[in-house]
C-alpha cells in the first residue's frame, strides 16, 4: 500500500510541475483549493447523500441516468456528485440535477477521512472504474453501501495479476458490482465475488434519452438544407487528414467536423484545403448565406448529440490515437459508423462491427470503400441503420436494473 500513497505524491509533484504551462493541471490543482471548507459549508448536515463518482465527462454521462433517475424517485436524497478530472468538472460543475458538485481530493488516506466526514453518504456509487484503495477502504470501515455500476473486468487487468492482492480487496468495498457483461461476472467468480448482476451498460439508457431530447438547431438546419449530410465527430489530426481527402472527393455530401479539441492550426488547415468552402459553426449568425459550402467545423461543445441526429453517415475520432470516442451518440440515430483502428476496448464498437453497422479504416482508401456503397446503394444504406439502431434500443435497461436493486 505505501508504494500505491507514494505514487499518488508523485502525481500531484508531476502536475504542479507542469501547471504553470499547462491549464488542465492548473485547474486540477485549483479546483481542490480548500476543498473540505467548501463541503462543509455547502453539504447540509442533516441531508441524506447519494454519492456519485465519475471521472470525467464520459463517464458522467454514463452515470447521468442513474442520477436523474434518483432524483425523480427519491427526491428524500440529495445528490453530490464528485469528478477526477478537470474536463468533466469543468463542463458540468453548473449541472441542475445534482445538489453539490466538487472535485475528487487526492486518495490518501487523511484526504479520505476528512472527505466522508464532510460528505457522509448513506450510498456511494461508482462510475465504470476509478478503484481509488484508501476511499474504498474508509467505505468499508464506516459500513457505507458502495457500488460500481457500467463496470467492465478484462483478464489482463490487474486484478488478476499476481500482484494485484491489494486491488482485489478493494473489490470487497462494493455491496454490488453491476458490470456490462458475462464475460466480466466469469472473470470476478475465478477471485471468489458472487455479488455481481449483469445489468449492462447505462451510456445505452443515456443516449437514448439524449435522442429524444435532440435540439432543432437552426444554423445546422440550412447549412445541410436539402443535401445529405455526413457528422464526424470528436477528431484528431490523423482522423482529419482521412476526411479531408473524403470532402474534397464527394462534392454533392455536406459535412460537419467537430474536433475533439478547438486546435486554431487544425481548423485552418481544414478550412483551406477543402475545396468546396468551409464555415465555423461560431462565427455563424442568422444573416449568414452558406450557399454552396460544403464543410461546417463545429467549434463549440455540448450539441454534437444532436447535430448526429442531421446526418446520414457518421465517423467518430481517436481511433489513431488512444482509442475512439463515442460511438452510440451517433448509432443511437441510426448512423453507420466509420473510426480508426484502435477500437478493441470498447464493446460496443466491437459489436457494431461484427453486426455490420460500423468499419474500423486504417487508410483513406479503406474509408472510401466503406463509404461509397452506403453513398449510392440505398437499400444498403437503410439496412446498415436498422442495426445501429436495433442494437442500441436493444441494450437499453441498465438503469432500472441498478436503481431497482440498490433502493430495493
Amino acid at each position: 500500500m505505501w508504494f500505491y500513497n507514494f505514487g499518488l505524491l508523485l502525481y500531484v509533484w508531476a502536475i504542479r510541475l507542469v501547471a504553470p504551462r499547462h491549464q488542465k493541471a492548473r485547474l486540477w490543482l485549483e479546483g481542490r483549493k480548500d476543498l473540505f471548507r467548501r463541503m462543509r459549508e455547502a453539504i447540509d448536515p442533516s441531508a441524506r447523500i447519494v454519492w456519485v463518482h465519475v471521472a470525467s465527462l464520459g463517464e458522467f454521462e454514463q452515470g447521468r441516468p442513474i442520477i436523474e433517475r434518483i432524483r425523480k424517485d427519491y427526491p428524500e436524497y440529495k445528490i453530490l456528485v464528485t469528478f477526477f478530472s478537470p474536463s468533466g468538472y469543468e463542463i458540468r460543475k453548473n449541472y441542475k440535477g445534482a445538489d453539490y458538485i466538487f472535485y475528487l481530493p487526492l486518495d490518501t488516506p487523511r484526504n479520505a477521512r476528512r472527505f466522508l466526514d464532510a460528505a457522509r453518504p448513506e450510498i456511494a456509487i461508482f462510475v465504470k472504474y476509478e478503484y481509488w484503495l484508501n476511499l474504498l477502504r474508509e467505505l468499508r470501515r464506516r459500513k457505507v453501501r458502495t457500488y460500481v455500476v457500467s463496470a467492465i473486468f478484462r483478464r489482463n487487468s490487474v486484478f488478476f495479476r499476481p500482484y494485484g492482492g491489494m486491488w482485489r480487496q478493494a473489490l470487497e468495498s462494493f455491496d454490488v458490482m453491476f458490470v456490462q457483461n458475462e464475460e466480466s461476472k466469469k472473470l470476478l467468480a475465478t477471485l471468489g465475488f458472487d455479488n455481481v448482476l449483469v445489468a449492462g451498460d447505462t451510456r445505452f439508457d443515456r443516449v437514448a434519452e439524449i435522442a429524444r431530447a435532440a435540439k432543432h438547431i437552426d444554423i445546422i438546419d440550412r447549412f445541410k438544407a436539402d443535401d445529405r449530410l455526413f457528422v464526424a465527430g470528436s477528431t484528431w489530426e490523423p482522423d482529419e487528414e482521412l476526411l479531408i481527402r473524403l470532402i474534397n472527393d464527394n462534392p454533392c455530401v455536406k459535412f460537419v467536423v467537430a474536433p475533439h479539441e478547438m486546435d486554431e492550426s487544425r481548423i485552418a488547415r481544414l478550412m483551406s484545403e477543402v475545396k468546396g468552402g468551409a464555415l465555423r459553426y461560431t462565427q455563424c449568425t442568422p444573416r449568414t448565406a452558406y450557399g454552396s459550402r460544403q464543410v461546417l467545423i463545429l467549434d463549440t461543445v455540448g450539441i454534437l448529440a444532436s447535430v448526429y441526429g442531421y446526418a446520414t453517415w457518421s465517423y467518430i475520432g481517436g481511433g489513431f490515437g488512444v482509442g475512439i470516442h463515442n460511438t452510440l451518440e451517433a448509432a443511437t440515430f441510426g448512423l453507420p459508423v466509420a473510426f480508426g483502428p484502435n477500437y478493441q476496448k470498447f464493446k460496443e464498437a466491437r459489436d457494431l462491427v461484427t453486426l455490420g453497422a460500423a468499419r474500423s479504416v486504417s487508410d483513406y482508401e479503406q474509408l472510401r470503400t466503406w463509404f461509397v456503397p452506403l453513398r449510392d446503394n440505398e437499400e444498403f444504406l437503410q439496412k446498415t441503420s436498422r442495426i445501429a439502431k436495433d442494437y442500441t434500443t436493444r441494450h437499453q435497461g441498465a438503469t432500472d436494473i441498478i436503481v431497482k436493486t440498490i433502493f430495493h
